[in-house]
């Protein structure tokens, strides 16, 4: 498993992954529609935050998105490709973003979790940190984790 820089010709098949893996939690599809913004991959996103994919010959099986907020680093997007769950590739993307935004200075990691993933990133050190309103949404709330990275 190789991480790699996504290229701006991989934005629709990204977004396609992250529908993918949204979807593999049994959401109906008024609720994926709902969640299309946020699952999309622009532009913008690759001009703006760190962005990697993790790839093998299977083709790409995941991708992360950072962004920094203050001092704390934003885990934007964790999705791994149904298929390839249990392999390692959520962990390898996780500890990539936790080792990106501590070098970068972030002293935290703030997750607002899909309820189904909270478990997998408290195995990975994140602590439950009250809830965060949904930004697809209102009135939706998702648990707030923070990994401290200092």
């Amino acid at each position: 498993m190789i991480l790699r820089e996504p290229k701006p010709d991989e934005l629709a098949a990204l977004s396609g992954l992250c529908q993918r893996s949204k979807a593999h939690w049994g959401y109906s599809g008024d609720m994926l529609k709902a969640f299309e913004a946020e699952l999309t991959v622009t532009p913008e996103n690759l001009a703006d935050d760190a962005i990697m994919l993790a790839e093998d010959k299977r083709g790409i099986a995941g991708l992360v998105q950072l962004s920094k907020q203050g001092e704390d680093a934003v885990l934007e997007k964790l999705f791994v490709e149904p298929d390839r769950l249990g392999e390692g590739t959520g962990k390898l993307l996780y500890v990539w973003a936790c080792r990106v935004a501590r070098d970068n200075g972030a002293r935290n990691l703030l997750i607002d979790s899909d309820p189904d993933a909270a478990a997998f990133y408290e195995g990975l050190g994140a602590v439950r940190s009250g809830t965060a309103e949904s930004g697809s949404i209102p009135g939706r709330q998702l648990p707030r984790l923070v990994h401290p990275l200092g």
